[in-house]
């Protein structure tokens, strides 16, 4: 079974988001089909089709998150020693060789990535492009527009 690496933020979210659909959602989607049934005819029934849709949809979250979280390598950024490299759940700075604008990226699961927060993908180019390198290394990232270079600034494990 391959692992799906998460940092320990990501993970409790699943974990938060699992609870909420086992505890509050699917409760709220059995109760709204118990009422469409209640309402008679079910062949013609919309409401009975939109809860059954629901419900299919939740059920199926529910497995999908139980098999990531069974599947899941919780990385600590805090506890990774790298010697500097940029490895899964470092906080990297860049800079753009052609503009010079800096920005920063945390490398975090799929499942986590929020490009707003800084929270790019392992599975993204950019982030596969760093990979390996420390400071003062130049990452090329094949974009649509072309080749972009990023000096990496410096490498945070937090």
């Amino acid at each position: 079974m391959t692992t799906i690496p998460l940092t320990r933020r990501g993970a409790e979210k699943l974990k938060e988001e699992l609870l909420r659909l086992k505890t509050v959602e699917r409760h709220a989607v059995i109760q709204a089909i118990a009422e469409a049934r209640a309402q008679g005819d079910l062949s013609e029934n919309a409401e009975y089709d939109a809860a059954k849709d629901k419900q299919g949809f939740i059920e199926g979250r529910i497995l999908e998150l139980e098999g990531k979280l069974a599947a899941a390598q919780v990385i600590d950024p805090a506890a990774l020693d790298a010697g500097g490299k940029v490895v899964f759940g470092a906080t990297v700075d860049l800079e753009d060789e052609a503009s010079g604008q800096a920005v920063t990226y945390q490398i975090v699961g799929d499942d986590e990535a929020d490009l707003k927060q800084g929270l790019i993908s392992i599975s993204s180019p950019i982030a596969r492009a760093m990979i390996g390198k420390e400071a003062g290394d130049l990452a090329e990232v094949k974009a649509p527009g072309g080749i972009k270079r990023y000096e990496i600034v410096g490498v945070r494990y937090v």
